[in-house]
């Protein structure tokens, strides 16, 4: 695309596959997290949910051509910069090792499994759960166990926010982070009305995930 005045407005990038094409229900579908046409084991479906991520926060697009049979192309429109222009080093917010123990809840074992390492690597003990039930039970169990719960919100049987209901109802106040997808249709007001803590959107950044839960689990003695 281009101004008014000539200039050009983006640089495009775009990719060509010649494989099998998608149909209308698919592309309108492969953005979402999570969301793979590839068998179980196979994929997690974050890749391109990821890339437009990363793209809408440079300000860009993408478009996408599909046609079953016909290959695929993707498109991605990035605004241009001038090259006169001196970018300024971005902050980077210092993670700092914590303590606690946490009950990170997700129905995919691998997403799960990044989270246990990301939250061991900083310090904290973790325990994992892939069922939003056994989750509940475990917690209803011994509530005193945990310092802090991780939970996915799309999940099958109980979702996120059924779970973090049930367990505020067992234990007021415990410090919740509900983890969503770019597509569930939540604010921060609304979780803070249900009594949860924060919300991080997927896919869950380590930055994102270790200051969330340090800053929950900040002591607040002397």
């Amino acid at each position: 695309p281009a101004g008014m005045d000539g200039t050009d407005w983006f640089v495009r990038l775009s990719v060509t596959d010649t494989g099998p094409g998608m149909e209308p229900e698919v592309m309108e579908r492969i953005f979402d997290p999570f969301f793979t046409t590839k068998r179980t084991g196979e994929g997690t479906g974050l890749g391109l949910s990821v890339v437009h991520g990363i793209v809408k926060n440079h300000g860009g697009i993408i478009e996408v051509v599909s046609e079953p049979g016909q290959g695929t192309t993707f498109h991605v429109y990035l605004p241009r910069v001038d090259s006169e222009l001196a970018l300024e080093p971005l902050e980077e917010s210092v993670l700092l090792p914590g303590q606690g123990r946490v009950l990170f809840v997700d129905d995919e074992l691998p997403l799960a499994e990044i989270g246990r390492e990301m939250l061991q690597g900083f310090g904290f003990e973790v325990v994992v759960r892939t069922s939003s039930i056994e989750a509940l039970e475990a917690f209803r169990f011994r509530p005193g166990d945990f310092d802090l719960v991780v939970t996915d919100h799309f999940m099958p049987n109980m979702n996120g926010l059924d779970l973090a209901r049930e367990m505020l109802d067992i234990r007021p106040g415990m410090p919740i982070i509900l983890c969503t997808g770019f597509s569930d249709a939540l604010s921060y007001k609304r979780i803070r009305s249900l009594g949860i803590s924060s919300m991080i959107k997927k896919p869950i950044l380590k930055s994102k995930l270790i200051a969330a839960v340090g800053r929950l689990l900040e002591p607040t003695g002397e």
